[in-house]
């Protein structure tokens, strides 16, 4: 059985603002059941450990999704999601494939997180796959900077500047995804149209725009895993 490490955020706090962030829920619930679904093995994991921080905005009745309200009835998904294991007790060895879900929450701790860095570089190196969506692509910041040649020329997306704009966090954020990605020399790509789906996979790398893109992320981060 293949064994998928989901990396979560543990950040809650935004900027200039008293309103929360965290985990987008969808991006988890999207591809945690497209996973289990396929009869991989997931494992939860996040920073502080515990219990991730949820978007309060990603649980209000127009963003749930099918797979949300499966959540809410699915007592061993609420558990694992409520027992992440801590980050740093995590042996990239024993997975065979990375994914990280968004929530504005991954633009702060993730994108600064040695360790889950360090597992992006060692998988891609390894050649392991790794997908992230939305605001998951941050977590490939730290990569970046420990490797600069994790990103370089590569096509990645990721929540797009107009995204921000049209979501109102544009001045509740320490950075525009979008722009930082371009950086640290990510060739970014986006849809032409603000939160339509949009994927790309260049190698080993999977990468999603938005919530609606978490799904599709998460089926071509396995047909990777299928042709290894």
């Amino acid at each position: 059985m293949k064994k998928i490490l989901m990396i979560i955020t543990s950040h809650e706090l935004l900027v200039n603002t008293d309103n929360k962030t965290g985990l987008w829920i969808g991006e988890f619930t999207d591809p945690y059941y497209e996973f289990i679904d396929k009869g991989y093995h997931v494992t939860l994991a996040s920073p502080l450990g515990g219990k991730p921080p949820i978007d309060p905005m990603s649980e209000l009745t127009e963003n749930i999704t099918a797979s949300n309200r499966r959540f809410q009835d699915d007592e061993t998904a609420k558990k694992a999601l409520a027992t992440t294991e801590r980050l740093d007790d995590i042996h990239g060895e024993d997975f065979d494939a990375l994914f990280y879900p968004g929530g504005h929450g991954p633009m702060f701790d993730l994108a600064s997180n040695k360790k889950s860095g360090a597992l992006i570089a060692d998988f891609l190196n390894s050649n392991k796959p790794v997908a992230a969506v939305c605001h998951g692509p941050a977590a490939l910041i730290k990569a970046a900077e420990l490797d600069p040649l994790i990103l370089k020329g590569r096509k990645v997306t990721g929540f797009s500047n107009a995204e921000e704009k049209l979501a109102m966090r544009y001045a509740n954020i320490p950075y525009h995804l979008e722009d930082r990605l371009k950086e640290v020399g990510a060739d970014y790509t986006k849809a032409l149209i603000p939160f339509l789906s949009h994927t790309e996979t260049d190698g080993l790398l999977v990468t999603g725009q938005n919530p609606l893109s978490a799904g599709a992320t998460a089926q071509k981060l396995m047909e990777i895993m299928e042709k290894e």
